[in-house]
């Protein structure tokens, strides 16, 4: 069951939707993000650097999912800027498919985390609905591993469409989708 606070009694095993001070709790969050995404020391040290960059950029913000006052789960993100390295790589193969549009006002989701014991109760759902809708942006962008997966079932059900496949990152193992909604995301 998802609480957010002030709506109900409190229980210990309540899980917390809330704004995050994610440059403060990276660690935690990237502890998270190495048990989902399966990532290694070295591969956890290049993206703490990430993180607290992208924490300083205008309109970069993010929420945290917690139970018992341990993070379980997280998402952030900010407003796209094609002269961010994302949108640089990603821009060849949205033009290509006619959707370079979508790199405009947009709100893109840079990671979105939830740690396995914890899946599948409606974190993940929460936490992109949360951060989306305080979004000014009228649409949303994200990329994820272009299989079929929990994930990609997930933004499906929020509204999320392909925009481009088969995207490759340098140092990636694996394609990445891009995938985009008009804000604001649907509701089950």
């Amino acid at each position: 069951m998802v609480r957010f606070p002030g709506h109900g009694r409190s229980h210990p095993d309540d899980i917390v939707i809330g704004p995050l001070d994610l440059a403060a709790h990276v660690d935690a969050a990237l502890a998270v993000q190495a048990v989902a995404f399966g990532l290694g020391p070295d591969e956890v040290a290049v993206r703490r650097q990430i993180v607290l960059r992208h924490m300083t950029f205008p309109g970069a913000r993010a929420f945290g999912a917690t139970v018992g006052g341990r993070l379980v789960g997280f998402v952030y993100g900010m407003p796209n800027d094609r002269t961010h390295w994302w949108s640089t790589v990603v821009e060849p193969y949205l033009r290509a498919r006619d959707n370079d549009d979508w790199l405009d006002g947009s709100f893109v989701i840079t990671e979105l985390h939830v740690h396995p014991r914890h899946q599948k109760h409606g974190i993940g759902r929460a936490l992109i609905t949360t951060i989306t809708d305080g979004a000014d942006e009228p649409r949303s962008i994200l990329s994820a591993i272009d299989t079929e997966s929990p994930a990609r079932r997930l933004y499906r059900s929020l509204g999320y469409r392909d925009l481009a496949r088969q995207v490759h990152f340098p140092s990636a193992a694996k394609p990445y989708a891009v995938m985009g909604a008009p804000l604001p995301l649907l509701r089950p």
